[in-house]
């Protein structure tokens, strides 16, 4: 072998050795706006981090839940990063299917993160999964339709003030709905906003002793409100809406309200995406005069399947993408209106944000109002704003979910759909041993 051909030989497998240290982190995330952002400034990560790859897996809400539950749960380990919210944090944390995130480095400050939120992400004093963006929910509104049908719309609005203003900046030869609110059947999607509702109109999931509550007067009262208003204000097809299809429709012009996340805040007033941007005012999410709104808690965030064999890679990835430095990067690209909320005590002292962001006050005050310890009016035995931190909520949710967006839809009754989820709460109650 000529010293030539000997070195050329080492050469090749010198480089085949470092193409086969790269690390491929596999990220399983959801397809909103602030997901898809986060994809496209990952050169950002990458170069700081040349010896890891990152290859996403994007997934609709309802989709990406199942996916990430059946991988965790039967130790799949298809993915090294998972996208994952409130709910599944406490619970996954305590089977020991997460790591703790416990090496986000020295400059990470994790006190930083609003104690709301850093709270429901933590279980025995550690941190298992860090929040991306956090949220509540709110009242966003048309201030011309408002002006226009004569009215003025509170800072802490009522369900009654609502459903009236709904009604009367409907026009629907004009193409607008007075309102548009979730009605597509998940228990993170249509779910989430109608059990924050109930919560303000004095309903609960189950009482002190689990016994599910869908035969009392309360839930009555809240789907029978929600489906008459949805009728006569609602866009069309409304059982098949989330938050997607809402916020496509809000920014076209085609709602004079809209109560959801407030993270939508940000898209709404984005005068390259929407047609309304200069006209959007907030509000609180509405209530019933009985001390709870009807807004929810909820973060969405990045943790790491206990299945992993790339846990640093995957915490360096972490901690860049809900570091303060990734709030300035996408800031410096998007401007400040943009950056993901609801996450850092910082970004709310920020003078920019403030000045770029005439929802943040809202938002921070919406997140703070939201009391997942005590959800209710009434006393129960669960945690938790829009959902109940038990492993069968998610089945359960769901179940419900498909039945309230039928009745949205006028394929069974109010009556019947509520007779059929107290049946199914039931049966799940009984079997999870809840109840007897």
């Amino acid at each position: 072998m000529t010293l030539k051909t000997f070195l050329l030989g080492a050469c090749s497998l010198l480089a085949l050795g470092g193409i086969a240290s790269a690390e491929t982190l596999t990220i399983a995330t959801v397809n909103n706006g602030d997901m898809i952002r986060m994809q496209k400034l990952t050169d950002d990560f990458t170069k700081k981090n040349p010896g890891i790859d990152l290859k996403w897996v994007t997934l609709e809400e309802n989709v990406l839940r199942e996916r990430v539950t059946t991988d965790i749960a039967t130790k799949g380990g298809q993915y090294d990063v998972m996208t994952i919210g409130t709910y599944e944090v406490p619970i996954w944390a305590k089977q020991s299917w997460l790591l703790p995130l416990d090496k986000l480095g020295a400059d990470y400050d994790v006190n930083d993160i609003l104690p709301a939120i850093r709270g429901g992400l933590s279980a025995d004093g550690k941190l298992y999964a860090a929040p991306f963006y956090g949220e509540s929910s709110m009242v966003m509104y048309r201030k011309d339709l408002m002006e226009k049908a004569g009215l003025k719309m509170p800072d802490a609005p009522t369900w009654d003030f609502v459903a009236d203003a709904a009604r009367k900046m409907t026009d629907r030869s004009a193409g607008i709905n007075g309102i548009c609110l979730r009605g597509k059947a998940g228990w993170g999607e249509n779910m989430a906003f109608l059990t924050a509702m109930s919560n303000s109109f004095g309903a609960r999931w189950f009482d002190e002793n689990w016994k599910p509550q869908f035969d009392q007067p309360e839930w009555k009262e809240t789907l029978d409100f929600y489906v008459k208003l949805m009728k006569d204000a609602g866009p069309q097809g409304a059982s098949s809406n989330g938050f997607n299809e809402n916020l496509a429709l809000f920014q076209q012009g085609k709602c004079g309200m809209w109560i959801d996340a407030t993270v939508a805040a940000s898209f709404v007033s984005d005068p390259k995406n929407s047609t309304v941007a200069d006209k959007v005012g907030y509000a609180l999410a509405p209530d019933k005069g009985l001390g709870k709104r009807g807004n929810w808690l909820w973060a969405w965030t990045l943790a790491i399947p206990a299945g992993t064999q790339k846990a640093e890679a995957a915490e360096k990835f972490i901690a860049w993408a809900t570091s303060k430095d990734y709030l300035k990067l996408v800031a410096d690209k998007e401007g400040w209106a943009n950056v993901p909320p609801g996450t850092r005590q910082s970004l709310y002292d920020n003078p920019e944000y403030q000045k770029a962001a005439p929802f943040a006050k809202m938002t921070l005050d919406s997140i703070n109002a939201a009391d997942p310890t005590k959800p209710t009016v009434k006393p129960v035995p669960y945690v938790g704003v829009q959902f109940v931190a038990i492993p069968e909520f998610q089945g359960l949710g769901t179940t419900v979910g498909q039945l309230f967006s039928a009745a949205l839809a006028g394929q069974t009754s109010v009556d019947d759909a509520l007779k059929q989820a107290q049946d199914a709460a039931t049966a799940t109650m009984t079997e999870g041993g809840y109840i007897q």
